[in-house]
């Protein structure tokens, strides 16, 4: 989420200029390939949704899943906490661009036709509202999990043995670190880093009743939550703690009045064109990136107002003040689910091992060559993958390797994979992203690792980022070289794959592998791919390639044929493929979207978009695969559907300023799976997916007393058709799922 210029965020989607340009080219350029006329853009709030606001309605429903009584207590805070820490980066990174832009007077308008004032208007309601949500359901839970014997004290509720365990855990473990500074002209107020937790006192000295101020920075190194010793989970959190001791900290002096504070800064990374070197530049901006301007500033509710002024004062012009009714620093909620307390969480869930590699002994390359495979994450292991690449790194027949790499998380079998196949002498590339939000410094630091290991490190472009996520193993099989790729909706992160949904393709298919090669080159080599022959990537096609399918099922419906859209994405922002699916609709194209997150297209809409319809899928795990379906003249699903996987959001930046890329899936089996399995499943699920409405609200699926279905409930349960190889031949079979609006 930086260095901080007082130009607008270039590689920021809100700050795109001239939107309301954007719409009226999108629906010119379709005009000029259809002679049919097309809605005139005349009413952008009409058309559109505002990106921002939708994105505080996905927050909205994954707040929602910490009231769902369905899921066990320590998952329900979870949610809570993922709440908090979402709103925390939206502040960084969204909140932030709109701000500067405030700030700089510039006006560019947004898709709806709200000037930057104008949203932050809208987003400070509608957040304020969100965060007195959360303390509500904060409250509950901490009542609900006190009957379950699981205890968050407040300093009341401390009876005298463990308040005199914790007076020496104060002296020991906490005191020591503890740095107060005294406020005045001599000693100005300190820098407060981002997401700084802090709290501030009022003293007046005993001896002689001289008042002083201090300000106590609470080091990260401390935990939020002291667990008192004992079988039953009992919490004191840090600032009641200090609190209870402040005598122990200020011996001699009276507290006269005390108060908390959070401070979140802007923290996005904007690329200067001209920066030579991207890795210098890049440690010089995360560095500056912890000096941010104040974007938001959380007050604890009741601090003296003297305290309040001087701590606004200390912010700056400009940082969105609010008042925390109850705790604060929600995300920081997420230490208490560590708790060892099985019955509060969900059952353990282990990955299946693909059965089609067990098959082949383990042998990846065979099974892929075998047949195409796809992987369906979290259900099936990421250990395939890792698999993958550990077996190239120990074939003396692989001669070189291929991988991007975007979010490889901290410890990474993919980069000691990696590391190893160079210190085997194989020629390694390794396309390394440091335009990953938040994860660049770790991306640094696996960039030099991997250099020293031998490893050709690239960081691709300056201005794009490289999301595509692709591996190329190129092997010796009789006396000529193989290619075996590995292409996946998610990131190369062993944490997040088990907890994303995702899919991971690997082929041998020789079309595909000098697709790759072209792929990879352009990256490298910035040599622009020619005649692909079924690789699509961004910025060079992939918006023509959906706005060409999108096309096709139009003509099939004025040719009297069925004319079916299936999409599933985490966001869909793009204005001018928003008004292809405008125009499909109108048409009579079928259009249903799983759109996990952001959507800024009005559905239901009479005359505009009644036949396109919008779920939100948000549970157990965090849906992020990239799906897309064409029905080709025939309903859904149906074998001759044209079905892609990819790494792109129907977002500008996707479609404009990274290098993605959509791959359709042709083996019969891959193609059943994706289509009939994965697909069908997200439509038909009732236990965890929301309806947008025209209005912009979303409406819980209810089975209407119909048979309820739970997508993750079914994958977790039920083996894959790739996976399952011929072991799927000698069983009952996977439960075939039907397509019936409103259930299974």
């Amino acid at each position: 989420m930086t260095e901080h210029s007082e130009q607008p965020h270039s590689d920021n989607p809100a700050l795109a200029p001239a939107t309301t340009e954007t719409i009226a080219q999108a629906v010119a350029d379709i005009r000029s390939h259809h002679d049919q006329p097309v809605i005139d853009p005349v009413a952008p709030r009409e058309r559109y949704f505002n990106r921002e606001l939708s994105w505080l309605a996905f927050n909205e429903r994954v707040l929602d899943e910490a009231c769902n009584t369905a899921h066990p207590l320590l998952e329900r805070l979870r949610f809570l906490s993922i709440s908090g820490a979402n709103l925390d980066e939206f502040f960084m990174v969204r909140v932030a661009g709109l701000r500067g832009q405030q700030l700089n007077a510039v006006e560019h308008l947004s898709a709806d036709g709200l000037t930057p004032a104008q949203q932050l208007g809208a987003i400070g309601e509608s957040a304020d509202g969100l965060m007195r949500r959360q303390q509500v359901v904060w409250r509950t839970i901490r009542h609900e999990l006190a009957a379950q014997d699981f205890h968050v004290l407040s300093n009341d509720k401390i009876d005298a043995e463990s308040s005199r365990w914790l007076e020496v855990y104060f002296r020991e473990q906490v005191l020591p670190v503890l740095t107060p500074q005294a406020l005045d002209p001599a000693h100005p107020f300190p820098f407060i880093p981002n997401k700084g937790f802090s709290l501030i006192f009022d003293l007046k000295r005993i001896s002689d009743g001289e008042p002083i101020r201090e300000l106590l920075m609470i080091p990260t190194t401390l935990p939020r939550f002291v667990r008192l010793p004992g079988d039953i989970a009992r919490y004191v959190s840090i600032e009641n703690l200090i609190r209870r001791f402040t005598a122990l900290l200020f011996p001699g002096y009276e507290l006269l009045g005390d108060g908390a504070f959070r401070v979140i800064r802007d923290s996005d990374i904007e690329i200067e064109e001209e920066a030579e070197d991207l890795v210098r530049y890049y440690n010089t901006a995360i560095k500056r990136r912890r000096r941010g301007r104040v974007i938001r500033l959380r007050m604890e509710g009741g601090m003296p107002e003297v305290l309040e002024k001087h701590v606004c004062e200390a912010a700056g012009q400009g940082a969105i003040v609010s008042e925390a009714t109850g705790f604060l620093g929600v995300a920081d909620l997420d230490q208490l689910t560590d708790e060892n307390r099985p019955d509060l969480k969900w059952p353990p869930y282990t990955p299946r091992f693909p059965e089609r590699i067990r098959e082949h002994d383990g042998d990846c390359f065979a099974a892929i060559r075998d047949k195409d495979i796809v992987v369906h994450h979290p259900y099936e292991s990421f250990e395939v993958v890792i698999a993958f690449l550990k077996q190239a790194a120990q074939d003396p027949d692989v001669v070189a390797i291929k991988q991007t790499l975007y979010r490889a998380g901290k410890q990474s079998a993919i980069i000691r994979a990696l590391i190893d196949a160079a210190e085997a002498g194989k020629s390694v590339t390794a396309v390394v992203e440091l335009k990953a939000r938040f994860d660049e410094e770790q991306n640094i630091m696996w960039a030099s690792q991997l250099e020293r290991a031998g490893v050709q490190v690239v960081y691709g472009f300056t201005n794009w980022k490289t999301h595509a996520k692709i591996s190329m193993v190129v092997r010796r099989e009789n006396g000529s070289f193989r290619t075996y790729c590995h292409f996946g909706t998610g990131n190369y992160h062993p944490v997040t794959a088990k907890i994303y949904t995702d899919i991971s393709f690997f082929t041998a298919d020789p079309r595909v592998a000098r697709d790759a090669g072209q792929v990879f080159n352009y990256i490298t080599g910035y040599v622009e791919p020619h005649d692909l022959e079924l690789v699509t990537i961004s910025p060079h096609g992939l918006r023509e390639k959906l706005a060409a399918m999108i096309d096709a099922e139009i003509d099939h419906v004025r040719a009297g044929r069925p004319g079916t859209i299936w999409a599933k994405m985490n966001s869909l922002v793009d204005p001018a493929i928003i008004e292809k699916l405008y125009r499909a609709s109108a048409a009579g194209v079928q259009i249903d979207l799983i759109v996990r997150g952001i959507c800024c297209l009005r559905p239901g809409v009479p005359g505009l978009s009644e036949n396109i319809r919008v779920k939100s899928v948000v549970g157990r795990f965090l849906e992020h695969s990239r799906i897309f379906c064409f029905g080709d003249g025939e309903q859904m699903p149906n074998p001759k559907a044209k079905v892609f996987i990819s790494s792109a959001d129907w977002m500008p930046r996707n479609l404009d300023r990274r290098v993605e890329y959509m791959l359709p899936i042709e083996n019969p089996t891959v193609h059943e799976q994706i289509l009939g399995q994965v697909m069908v499943a997200n439509l038909i699920d009732t236990e965890q997916s929301w309806l947008l409405k025209p209005d912009g609200s979303y409406d819980r699926v209810s089975d209407a007393g119909g048979k309820p279905f739970n997508l993750h409930r079914y994958f977790m349960t039920n083996p894959s058709l790739s996976g399952r190889g011929a072991a799927l031949k000698k069983s009952e079979g996977v439960p075939r799922l039907k397509l019936r609006r409103g259930g299974a």
